[in-house]
């Protein structure tokens, strides 16, 4: 992995990643961007995990809280310089989509929706994400990207919807709220990533969240005990450390190296690693349909990779 050279000019913290551009620079950033998905795909089977001793709104303000403390920490150790006022709205975004928004609407969804129907989220992700980069950034993808994206979640919805049986749950609501919200905040912080470096963007972000986050985990802890157990304390610290911090910065590099829509593409691949966690961790089974499911997938993700905008 090259190592990124940061000058501060006035109050703008500009990045430039040597080698971004060329063959070397994109096998990085996709790579980084794979390993944000990886650890994205365990963020429902961890979840789950943690509700078996939290309760929703005590998980979520709990794993909030405490990832800010570690990126805090980190932020703090190394000096990094307050951002500059005009990324402050951007952070924002990225805190209610990110930090807040999608981990509390997916928690509540998985009270009653099961792991394999939750991943329809994620499944329309990537589209989702590629729109709003498209709005917001002007980004312009080519046909072939298009269509190998639309047959990607095509492919991914009907599998998870076969998994969960065909039926729609109230937790839909949630989960369709939760893909929004989270489409918006990448999109935001993958267009931050770009003048500073990615971890320093979901850092400040959930700094950002800390005067919200830590009085809301103590006042929702009053009302949801917690229980704790192996899997608990498991499912909270990998939800917070690994999927909100962790992950998040990976992500967000792989995204400034190889660009918001073909980064997002990848997400294509986190249904299925979630269903393959749900099987080992959970006791889920997985139908005959994966094998199929994950080969058309994974062609639709070359497409993407391929096509030029």
């Amino acid at each position: 992995m090259r190592a990124q050279s940061s000058a501060i000019q006035g109050s703008e913290i500009a990045v430039t990643t040597p080698g971004a551009d060329g063959p070397a620079g994109h096998r990085s950033g996709t790579l980084q961007a794979a390993l944000g998905v990886t650890a994205f795909s365990l963020t429902f089977p961890a979840t789950a995990w943690g509700l078996e001793g939290f309760g929703p709104w005590s998980l979520v303000a709990v794993r909030s809280a405490l990832a800010a403390v570690v990126a805090g920490g980190c932020l703090l150790a190394l000096r990094v310089p307050v951002p500059a006022r005009r990324h402050r709205a951007g952070l924002a975004v990225v805190a209610a989509g990110v930090v807040l928004g999608f981990p509390l609407l997916t928690t509540l969804a998985l009270r009653t929706s099961t792991t394999a129907h939750a991943a329809v989220v994620v499944g329309l992700l990537p589209l989702t994400t590629a729109l709003f980069s498209a709005l917001r950034t002007g980004a312009r993808p080519s046909r072939l990207f298009w269509g190998a994206a639309l047959a990607g979640a095509a492919a991914v919805i009907a599998f998870t919807v076969q998994q969960s049986g065909g039926a729609l749950t109230s937790a839909d609501a949630y989960l369709f709220g939760a893909l929004l919200i989270c489409a918006a905040g990448y999109t935001e912080g993958g267009r931050l990533a770009r003048v500073m470096p990615g971890w320093q963007v979901i850092g400040w972000a959930l700094v950002l969240c800390l005067p919200l986050s830590l009085p809301g985990a103590l006042v929702a802890l009053s009302y949801e005990p917690a229980r704790l157990s192996a899997h608990s304390v498991t499912g909270l610290l990998w939800v917070a450390v690994g999927s909100q911090f962790l992950g998040l910065v990976v992500w967000y590099r792989g995204m400034a190296a190889i660009g918001i829509p073909k980064a997002s593409q990848l997400q294509l691949a986190q249904p299925l690693l979630t269903l393959v966690w749900s099987v080992l961790l959970l006791g889920e089974r997985l139908t005959p349909a994966a094998p199929l499911t994950a080969a058309a997938v994974l062609v639709c993700i070359a497409l993407t990779q391929r096509a030029r905008g």
